[in-house]
């Protein structure tokens, strides 16, 4: 007779309570397996060691992710994080998941360019007119890896390079941008960073720049692998439908990865509360007795708020209204309380001096009010804006404010 082993049942406040753990956004141990993934940042408490805790810092808008990595390590300041973006170079600034702007560990760009560049691609959302077929594709990215190689170039600078390597159906205004047309390469920019071929520069002036970052991607199957189980060390329990939807690949595919790393042993199945099965890396089903506890100021598009599910979970009842917009996360900077989200809050900075405006949506005690002072002190010393002042009321400004 075979007996199955019995499944691990997971609720959310273990999984909430290890995911804040391993995003050094508790103080609780980690829970860590006895193995963590090849290459995850353990103890290390400089802002390459936050990156790669959660997979990337949303980098869009640089200071949110400067405070994203500083409320995940002690006494690190926005200068620490340019220092290690633009000096000491163990941060670098790309196209990640989603295709959008992150910081990533420098050391594990090879892993990253490998997985990214793996993740089947659509359409694309652009006029049939204005697309590239496939060999067009090939001939940007190869352009933009060559002209950018030893270089740092400005789009349009880059742009300049690109036509004159490839030809002029290159530089066809076809594509809508910021009140004006943009050249058709340009919609593959994001993919010659998820090839390794470009990655961001240094500013020049107040124009952005770019370079190749130099290194060959991991192969495909071993980097895709490797990165579900970054994932999964981070986030789990997940679905491959939570992978699919914080990587913005097609489920169908991600269903495939999941079923293909479980058959090989790589992943293993619990029981989690609201979710249904859902996926750990194997043998890591080592969970915190006790739930979140404590006060947190997230900012913009932080990483535990985007790739946290299920998202009603994190943002329960009134949350899910006030800090999301139609549901996506990250529009709004967040108040956690216990480990969810409880209100939303708003910096504004003049001079010498940053005001923090928190609105909670439930009334909160001495104990929480004293804990929230220290993280607007927390917030104001990484973004070194000296003094401090808290303001408890409603937050009039909208999303991305």
């Amino acid at each position: 007779m075979t007996t199955r082993a019995r499944t691990v049942t997971v609720t959310w406040p273990e999984a909430n309570a290890r995911r804040l753990s391993r995003q050094r956004l508790s103080a609780a141990p980690a829970s860590a397996p006895a193995s963590a993934p090849p290459g995850s940042p353990s103890s290390d408490g400089s802002p390459r060691g936050a990156v790669g805790a959660m997979l990337g810092a949303h980098a869009q808008v640089l200071p949110a992710a400067e405070l994203s990595i500083g409320v995940r390590a002690a006494g690190v300041t926005r200068a620490d994080v340019r220092r290690a973006l633009w000096t000491d170079r163990t941060l670098v600034k790309t196209f990640g998941p989603r295709g959008t702007v992150h910081l990533l560990p420098a050391d594990e760009l090879p892993l990253w360019t490998g997985a990214l560049s793996a993740v089947p691609t659509g359409t694309g959302p652009f006029a049939k007119d204005a697309r590239m077929a496939p060999d067009q594709v090939e001939a940007v990215v190869a352009a933009v890896a060559d002209a950018l190689t030893g270089a740092e170039l400005t789009i349009d600078e880059l742009g300049d390079e690109v036509v004159a390597r490839t030809g002029p159906w290159a530089g066809d205004l076809v594509m809508p941008g910021f009140q004006t047309m943009w050249p058709r390469w340009r919609q593959v920019l994001h993919l010659a960073g998820h090839r390794g071929a470009l990655c961001y520069a240094p500013n020049r002036g107040r124009k952005a720049t770019y370079t190749n970052p130099g290194g060959t991607p991991m192969p495909g199957p071993q980097a895709l692998a490797a990165l579900v189980e970054r994932y999964l060390h981070a986030y789990g329990p997940a679905t491959s439908g939570h992978f699919a939807k914080w990587l913005a690949a097609p489920k169908g595919w991600a269903d495939g990865l999941f079923a293909s790393l479980a058959s090989a042993g790589a992943i293993e199945e619990v029981a989690f509360e609201d979710a249904g099965p859902a996926w750990v890396v194997a043998g890591d089903t080592a969970f915190p007795a006790d739930a979140a506890r404590g006060v947190l100021l997230l900012p913009y598009f932080d990483a535990f708020s985007i790739a946290s599910q299920p998202r009603e979970r994190l943002f329960p009842g009134a949350a899910y209204e006030r800090a999301l917009a139609r549901g996506q996360a990250g529009n709004y900077p967040t108040l956690l309380v216990d480990g969810t989200v409880a209100g939303v809050w708003h910096q504004r900075r003049s001079g010498r001096r940053i005001t923090v405006t928190v609105e909670p949506l439930d009334p909160l005690g001495p104990a929480r009010l004293r804990e929230l002072e220290e993280q607007v002190e927390r917030v104001a010393e990484v973004m070194e804006g000296g003094r401090a002042e808290l303001t408890v009321g409603k937050v009039t400004v909208g999303p991305h404010a």
